[in-house]
């Protein structure tokens, strides 16, 4: 399938990602198939599709945690197969799995993953404690991690992502679980991030969010680019005024239920 989109194709140097024939098989199932992505510099690109569809599967290839099967890709114009620590140096990643250590104060967190990245250490403090300012944290920078709320953990989670300033971030489903007040907080710092430069690749499930934050959008389904384009310029297409209606029409409304065989022993179930 040949994707187009309307409006002036910027050149290479405007290219923050770039992917060609991006493919990952599984054995016999291909999760990604023939990927060709362009994410311009400086924009929110957002990166719908069902579960199964492979965005987790392509953004894990993106960030040199998983390797292509066949096909190209780079990111900041760093190959990901051949110059994988190049490309890590240059991105941030917030995954639905928060990555900090609960039993470490905020501050704590950001000084040793900004340690991880080389930064000398009294930089790196007055960093962190800008970074928590930034996110409302300030008072609490010295509690432990652990007994933060949601919210709150998520607000560190991003700025972690962020403190070795990386140009491209990756924003896997940034408001899951989040009550009403931290959903707005994230998002609007979403928008602060871009406005400072960032370039950001942005999942999530709620059309609400991609539809207000992204300048464009990429629907993907069966590992395959769907359609691409701003929210106004796809929901124009297909005569609608919501993005959903855009979604569903484009991935159908069959769910997508799935479940492992497999059952670990160590997995709490209560009792019977």
């Amino acid at each position: 399938m040949t994707v187009q989109e309307s409006g002036t194709v910027s050149s290479l140097s405007d290219q923050a990602i770039e992917t060609h024939g991006l493919t990952k098989r599984f054995k016999n199932f291909t999760a990604v198939d023939h990927l060709d992505l362009s994410v311009r510099r400086g924009e929110i690109y957002g990166f719908l599709g069902p579960n199964g569809a492979g965005k987790t599967t392509a953004i894990r290839m993106l960030c040199t945690l998983l390797s292509p099967s066949s096909g190209t890709a780079s990111v900041d114009g760093y190959d990901i197969v051949k110059q994988g620590n190049d490309v890590r140096k240059r991105i941030g990643l917030v995954s639905e799995k928060m990555i900090m250590y609960p039993r470490l104060t905020a501050l704590e967190n950001l000084m040793f993953f900004g340690r991880l990245y080389g930064i000398e250490r009294k930089a790196l403090r007055k960093k962190s404690e800008e970074l928590l300012e930034m996110v409302k944290l300030t008072t609490f920078k010295d509690k432990l991690v652990g007994g933060f709320s949601s919210g709150m953990r998520q607000r560190v989670n991003v700025i972690r992502a962020i403190i070795h300033d990386p140009d491209v971030l990756f924003l896997d489903e940034p408001t899951t679980a989040l009550d009403p007040q931290s959903t707005r907080f994230v998002r609007d710092l979403v928008k602060e991030l871009r406005q400072r430069g960032h370039t950001i690749v942005l999942t999530t499930h709620v059309m609400e969010e991609a539809d207000e934050l992204s300048d464009r959008v990429c629907i993907i389904d069966h590992g395959k680019i769907m359609a691409v384009g701003s929210p106004q310029a796809l929901k124009d297409r297909y005569n609608t005024q919501n993005l959903l209606d855009v979604f569903l029409e484009l991935t159908g409304r069959e769910l997508r239920d799935s479940a492992d065989g497999r059952i670990s022993m160590r997995t709490p179930m209560g009792r019977m």
